[in-house]
This record gives C-alpha cells, sequence and structure tokens, in this order.
C-alpha cells in the first residue's frame, strides 16, 4: 500500500504540549458501528461491559535521552546526543545517535561522567553503546545523567521539566526498560482502575518495552518496504490462558494502546517472552484482541496504519476529521479513542 494513503492534515495547535488534568479528563472518541460518540475517558466504565478485559502494558519508561562528548581522539570534542532504544544485556544498548557521522568503533563518549565505548555503527544512526558500569550501577547513572525521552514534537515546542517524569509514565508502570511511553495508558488514574473493577471489567498485565523506533518516519513510499524496528516483550502463562479463557466465553479482550495489542497479536494469546518487529496495515486479519483504547497517532505513521487496519481505513480518516474539528487533542500527551472493529 501506498504510505501517502495513510496522510492528513493536522493543525499543528491540535498537538498536545500537556497531558489532560486529571488524567481521566481527557476526551473520548467512541467509534463504533453506529457512528462516532464524544465521551471522556471518565466515562470508560460505560462503555465496557461486566466481564470485558482490558490489558495494560506494565514496562516503564526509563530516562533514555542523553547528552554528552566523544572523548580521547585527538582534535575535537563534539556534542553527542543519543537515545537509547534496545537493551542487549546489562551493560551494552543500541541508540539512535545525532550527529551519528562523528563517531566510529572503538570511540568512547561522556555522558556526563557516565561513560561508553562505540561499539558497533548500523545504519540510520544507530550505534551499540558498552557502557563502562552495567547493571542496577548503569540504571542508577542513567537516572541521575539521562532525560525523559519526550517525542521529539513535544521537545521542539519546549524544554522538559520535572513534571514530565511523572506525566509520561502510567500509574501501573512497573518494569524498566521503555523508552517511550505506552500513550493510552497515561489517561488512566488508580481512581478509574478501581472504578473499572467495580463495575466487572478485568485487567490483565504485559510487557512491551517500548522503543524509540515509534518516533522514527516512514520513509518508504510503500508499506512493503518499511522496516519495523523490533521491541522485547513478555506475555506470561499466566495472563495467556486469562485471556484465551475469556475469549472462549465470548467476553470481550480490549487492548489499552498499541502496544498491548502488537503484543497480543505477536503472541497469538500464548506464553511469549522475545521481541517482536510486527506490522499491521490494512488486510491483516486479527484474532487476539475485540477492541483497542488508543490516542490519535501522527499522518504516515505506522499506528495510523494500524488502526486503519482495525477499524476500516476509510472511518479512521472520517473520525480523525471529526477529531480535529470537535478540539480534540494529539499525539503522546493527548486525547484518547476506543475503536470497535468495523463490521
Amino acid at each position: 500500500m501506498r504510505v501517502s494513503d495513510f496522510d492528513f492534515v493536522l493543525p499543528p495547535e491540535r498537538i498536545a504540549l500537556r497531558p489532560a488534568a486529571p488524567r481521566e479528563s481527557a476526551k473520548l472518541l467512541v467509534v463504533g458501528g453506529d457512528g462516532f460518540q464524544d465521551k471522556t475517558v471518565a466515562d470508560l466504565p460505560g462503555e465496557l461491559r461486566a466481564g470485558d478485559v482490558l490489558v495494560f502494558n506494565n514496562t516503564k519508561v526509563i530516562p533514555a535521552a542523553l547528552s554528552g562528548n566523544r572523548v580521547g581522539r585527538l582534535g575535537t570534542t563534539p556534542k553527542i546526543e543519543a537515545l537509547l532504544h534496545m537493551r542487549l544485556d546489562g551493560a551494552r544498548w543500541k541508540a539512535f545517535v545525532k550527529p551519528a557521522k562523528k563517531l566510529v568503533a572503538g570511540d568512547r563518549v561522556d555522558f556526563g561522567g557516565l561513560e561508553a565505548l562505540v561499539e558497533e555503527k548500523g545504519e540510520a544512526g544507530e550505534v551499540t553503546f558498552a557502557f563502562v558500569v552495567g547493571g542496577a550501577e548503569l540504571d542508577a547513572a542513567l537516572a541521575i545523567v539521562g532525560r525523559v525521552p519526550l517525542p521529539p514534537y513535544i521537545e521542539a515546542q519546549r524544554p522538559q521539566d520535572a513534571q514530565d517524569r511523572a506525566d509520561y509514565q502510567t500509574v501501573y508502570a512497573a518494569h524498566e526498560g521503555a523508552v517511550a511511553a505506552p500513550t493510552a495508558g497515561l489517561h488512566f488514574t488508580q481512581d478509574l482502575l478501581k472504578r473499572l473493577q467495580e463495575t466487572g471489567i478485568t485487567q490483565e498485565f504485559v510487557t512491551l518495552h517500548v522503543g524509540a523506533g515509534t518516533f522514527l518516519p516512514v520513509k518508504a513510499e510503500d508499506t512493503a518496504d518499511h522496516k519495523m524496528h523490533s521491541e522485547w516483550g513478555e506475555v506470561s502463562a499466566d495472563v495467556a490462558t486469562q485471556l484465551r479463557s475469556a475469549r472462549a466465553e465470548g467476553r470481550r479482550v480490549i487492548a489499552v494502546g498499541t502496544t498491548s495489542l502488537r503484543l497480543l497479536e505477536a503472541s497469538g494469546l500464548a506464553a511469549f517472552s522475545g521481541s517482536t518487529d510486527i506490522f499491521i496495515t490494512p488486510g491483516y486479519r486479527f484474532r487476539a484482541v475485540d477492541g483497542l483504547m488508543t490516542n490519535f497517532h501522527l499522518p504516515r505513521s505506522t499506528l495510523f496504519m494500524l488502526v486503519s487496519a482495525f477499524a476500516g481505513q476509510a472511518r479512521m480518516k472520517a473520525a480523525y476529521e471529526h477529531a480535529i474539528a470537535q478540539g480534540y487533542r494529539f499525539y503522546s500527551y493527548g486525547d484518547a479513542s476506543l475503536l470497535w472493529p468495523a463490521a
């Protein structure tokens, strides 16, 4: 399919630079068989039914954005910006680097007192760093020198601050490793989770460590030529059993976020632990989920392709036109949608 088929015009003022407060006050566009309904996230319990299962991604965002300088080579010490995106082991990370052309294998980079060796250079500015410390010691160092990896379209508009460390994290985050938030989950508070439970809606948790590849633009002209970056995820045997039982009993499984959906589809509702680079475009046959709650995504992005596959391409373009006209806020800190598949 042509990537241009997933383009649309988004007025810049529709891009959210801060989340709604309180979180569940964000708008919620319900896209169902009977058209569009304008709600708020606080209304979610009334949009679901007893027995439904919400599946959340409990990954935890780490301070993965680093600034430093190349050291040890004669001449200049250029400034290096790095965004960690995949942990390889206790001390090694893959990262997207700017300017990558300033580095070669064997270089050392000092990130504010945390040193790393350039082990390997890949394509599109990707570098493999081997840090001088590993494990818990590396995690502690990143917490000191690293920054919250806010999306580029937010950082281009304002500097990040201490509030972002709380705002860009779900209230149920548990397992460190993501360098981007599972943003649909940012709308939930402990109070909302409690009200959902009291309504008879089950909550299950999976883990997908969202990578920085989620920020990368699709440069190919045809979707068949786009390569997805892989991300590590896990679905426990118990959760897989619970979800299979729910579907067998006719209860709906609703993914909270495209990250949860992609992991569930990659696992096929079986126990899973490993990497996935699943790329979902129109024509894909969904086998694991019955509904999707997600934010509003970028034009020409793999995520807009995913929601078009799930709810229908023409339907989603119309939904986005409605959202723009009604003042919905887009992207990571923006409003949400609840999607049911096209009949």
